[in-house]
């Protein structure tokens, strides 16, 4: 582990962070004498950001941890391109009025991450579009876009990997690399960001950016990027069989949300109190030492505090709580998902699908013939058999749900 003097780096090594760095000794340094402020930059395609971006999110939670300033930086500008990085294809664009409305809902799980204000310290939130939007074409061109080579934008393994597989890399996609360097370069002149950070594909870009401000500006800037996560697997984080892990509480119950880092396997509990949490380091050591069905108990520690973070700990206890209650006790807790049937019950191939286990009816039956669902915890033998309000619905280990009456 390298020795760092400043609180950011040693804090960001100590959990893992740290993938890549330019110029470490001189950011070091800066950090250690005065507050860095840095930014990563977030494209708001959807309502809601996932776990795949909990990293970054967390990565700006440790910059204000260690005394410095995080810029939230919200895509409206260049949301409307989208990212080439590793993408097999071009992202569908969205309107204005949808990417204005998924700025609003994105912004809501900052503000459980991080503290926003006017203090030195204290994070702010901008949104690119300010800037991006008002740039007239032939202007850039001239002052920005002669500081970029082709040549040098084709070596970058995002382009490569599209460009390798015989992909189209359209104009649109091509520009994001120079309007994300922009965003630094304004961001320098704004607010005195000096530190971009980001996923390990988004190295490229960052240099881009650090390049950009001190070829136009003569300014010094810096860029840290993440390692990707992967499961200990070789899986990819945050895909469940349900889909993404959303953020948002309006598009993943707290429940489901507190199963997927109850769900952690075993060899990647301690990394991810390190990198998802706020439990002290010689605790982890202890947690992820621990052997046996007892690793089950760090992974509750786990889900406790990664749910308590971002969705509050009364939504953590109430989660923790249905867990135990359907898991320990052998009855249903409140916050399982749900299914209103009539009163003479619902044929148990629609109660699988319309409680989203299964895609069709079709894999409902194939699950229903392997034996892996369950009402009441007894096997369900045939196609024909009615669930009831009241019963309690089970598709294998990890997914169960309430069957309500509609009345």
């Amino acid at each position: 582990m390298t020795q760092y003097t400043s609180d950011l780096l040693a804090l960001l090594d100590a959990r893992g962070y740290i993938h890549q760095l330019t110029d470490a000794a001189a950011l070091d340094a800066l950090a250690a004498k005065q507050i860095v402020p840095g930014y990563i930059g977030f494209d708001p395609t959807a309502p809601s950001l996932h776990v795949g971006s909990l990293v970054q999110i967390m990565l700006l939670r440790r910059l204000q941890q260690s005394g410095h300033k995080p810029i939230v930086v919200m895509g409206g500008g260049t949301g409307k391109i989208g990212d080439p990085s590793f993408k097999d294809e071009a992202r569908r664009l969205l309107t204005p009025e949808t990417i204005a409305s998924n700025v609003a809902s994105i912004k809501r799980v900052f503000e459980r991450f991080l503290t926003f204000g006017d203090g030195p310290t204290d994070a702010i939130m901008v949104d690119n579009a300010e800037w991006l939007d008002r740039l007239e074409y032939v202007p850039f061109l001239r002052d920005i876009g002669q500081h970029f080579s082709i040549n040098r934008m084709l070596s970058f393994d995002s382009v490569k990997l599209r460009l390798d597989r015989e992909q189209s890399l359209s104009f649109l996609e091509f520009n994001y690399m120079i309007l994300q360097a922009y965003d630094f370069l304004e961001l320098s002149r704004r607010v005195g960001c000096r530190l971009q950070m980001g996923g390990s594909d988004q190295w490229g870009n960052i240099v881009n950016g650090i390049e950009l401000a001190r070829r136009v500006d003569g300014t010094e800037v810096y860029g840290v990027t993440t390692p990707l996560i992967t499961l200990a697997d070789g899986g990819k984080m945050g895909k469940t069989e349900k889909g993404a892990v959303w953020l948002n509480e309006d598009s993943l119950p707290a429940y489901d949300y507190w199963q997927f880092w109850r769900n952690t396997q075993d060899a990647d509990v301690g990394r991810f109190m390190r990198l998802f949490t706020d439990i002290p380091l010689d605790e982890i050591a202890r947690l992820e030492n621990l052997q046996g069905s007892e690793i089950n108990e760090a992974k509750k520690v786990l889900a406790d505090a990664a749910t308590t973070m971002c969705r509050g700990a009364d939504a953590a206890r109430s989660a923790a709580e249905t867990a135990r209650a359907t898991f320990e006790q052998g009855h249903a807790g409140g916050d399982l998902p749900s299914i209103q049937v009539p009163a003479e019950g619902m044929s148990i191939v629609q109660a699988t699908t319309g409680l989203g286990f299964t895609a069709s009816n079709k894999e409902a039956k194939r699950k229903i013939e392997e034996g892996a669902v369950r009402v009441n915890g007894e096997k369900v033998q045939g196609f024909d058999y009615l669930v009831k309000p009241g019963d309690t619905l089970s598709l294998g280990q990890k997914k169960h749900g309430l069957v309500l009456s509609q009345d």
